[in-house]
């Protein structure tokens, strides 16, 4: 899968720029027994739905004249949001000191959940300061997903 997703990625990142975007992740995987190709892209300022469809409207063809997946898929443009997953170490220097959710694997104490805010990243290891002030450091084999989290 990835091999198609960076394929697209490739193809489609000088478009998208050209557009005014950046793209955040290209995801490629099957929900309900069909096929989904996802370009998520972002913008200073925030992505309107005319980014989604501008997008949309300059990728559909290269997609068809590419042809980079053989079986029939759904193609969707989407904003990257508010709450997104962090994946690559860019993403977690870009972020460091915004509130994060640290999904686990398996619970620690009686949750699979860990808020605070991201203060460090080394090697896949994501460390968070909680409301206390304490500092937790956890493994890469741990981390299911590391989200941004909004505070209200």
């Amino acid at each position: 899968m990835s091999r198609i997703t960076d394929l697209v990625r490739d193809f489609s990142e000088p478009v998208v720029k050209e557009l005014g975007c950046e793209i955040w992740d290209v995801e490629y995987l099957k929900e309900a027994g069909e096929w989904y190709l996802r370009v998520y892209i972002d913008k200073e300022g925030g992505v309107s739905i005319n980014d989604c469809v501008a997008v949309t409207r300059a990728l559909d063809p290269i997609l068809d004249e590419k042809d980079p997946i053989p079986e029939s898929y759904t193609f969707e443009v989407c904003s990257a949001g508010l709450e997104r997953q962090l994946k690559r170490p860019s993403d977690f220097e870009r972020f460091m000191g915004s509130p994060v959710t640290v999904k686990l694997y398996r619970a620690v104490g009686d949750s699979r959940e860990l808020l605070g805010t991201l203060a460090g990243f080394s090697d896949g290891d994501v460390t968070v300061t909680g409301k206390n002030g304490e500092e937790t450091t956890v493994p890469k084999s741990d981390i299911a997903a590391v989200k941004l989290r909004i505070e209200i």
